[in-house]
């Protein structure tokens, strides 16, 4: 009787797996009224996505079909899920237009993955074009679990629509924001700052909890549009 034989490619795509169930127990609890539950979950689908990236480098088992189901699950996870999210906490007063308008983050999220997929080359990558789906879903759900309770906090009555607007944009958009750098002697001497600012966020966190995460990702996206405009600006004046 010949043995059940597992590849390492099981592994990463079980939490590639648990990443996409995490998605769609968001979207059952946002349509049941707990916002709470379904921003949660938002946040564990991001961690079993790091995990099933992590996991595919220590097996060596990255793949296309690893590539292409990340980006599937993805879609659900932190498209799907942060926009009906949105849709149920605050665009569904605007009937048609919240529709319209709690989509984006679907839409931009699907196209900006899409558009990964096919500029993909290798597994390795130390930046991304655009804001990474799953920061902005980050985004979105700490958002609903920070300032929202029967309704979110006034000063978010005039921050979210252009916020949803230009965070979608950001995901479409060429402005690029860099990767994590491995943990490593080498990479702290090359890039001090990032890990200066990774360590900031991390006590931010802890001094602030999920009101941190929200204020530590937005600073990640003003970051870098603010380093993307620097660049612009510098290499106009050089060839100028």
């Amino acid at each position: 009787m010949s043995k059940l034989k597992i590849t390492p490619s099981v592994i990463p795509n079980l939490f590639t797996a648990l990443n996409m169930f995490s998605g769609f127990l968001s979207i059952i609890y946002s349509s049941n009224g707990n916002f709470v539950y379904a921003g949660w979950l938002i946040i564990v689908a991001a961690i079993f996505d790091a995990l099933d990236g992590l996991m595919a480098r220590l097996t060596k088992s990255s793949s296309e079909l690893g590539v292409e189901l990340d980006s599937l699950s993805d879609v659900v996870s932190f498209g799907a899920a942060p926009s009906f999210l949105l849709y149920k906490t605050y665009f569904y007063n605007f009937e048609t237009a919240g529709i319209i308008l709690s989509s984006l983050p679907l839409i931009a999220g699907g196209f900006r993955l899409a558009r990964f997929n096919v500029q993909l080359v290798g597994f390795d990558k130390k930046y991304f074009t655009g804001l990474p789906i799953p920061s902005a879903a980050i985004i979105f759900a700490t958002m609903v679990l920070s300032f929202y309770n029967n309704g979110f906090e006034k000063i978010f009555d005039y921050l979210i629509i252009p916020g949803v607007i230009i965070i979608s944009y950001l995901m479409v958009s060429k402005v690029r924001y860099e990767t994590f750098p491995k943990f490593s002697s080498e990479n702290i001497k090359a890039k001090p700052f990032h890990f200066i600012f990774m360590f900031l966020s991390f006590l931010v966190i802890i001094i602030f909890y999920v009101k941190g995460l929200f204020f530590s990702f937005v600073t990640m996206i003003l970051l870098g549009l603010i380093r993307h405009y620097y660049q612009k600006i510098t290499n106009k004046t050089i060839r100028g």
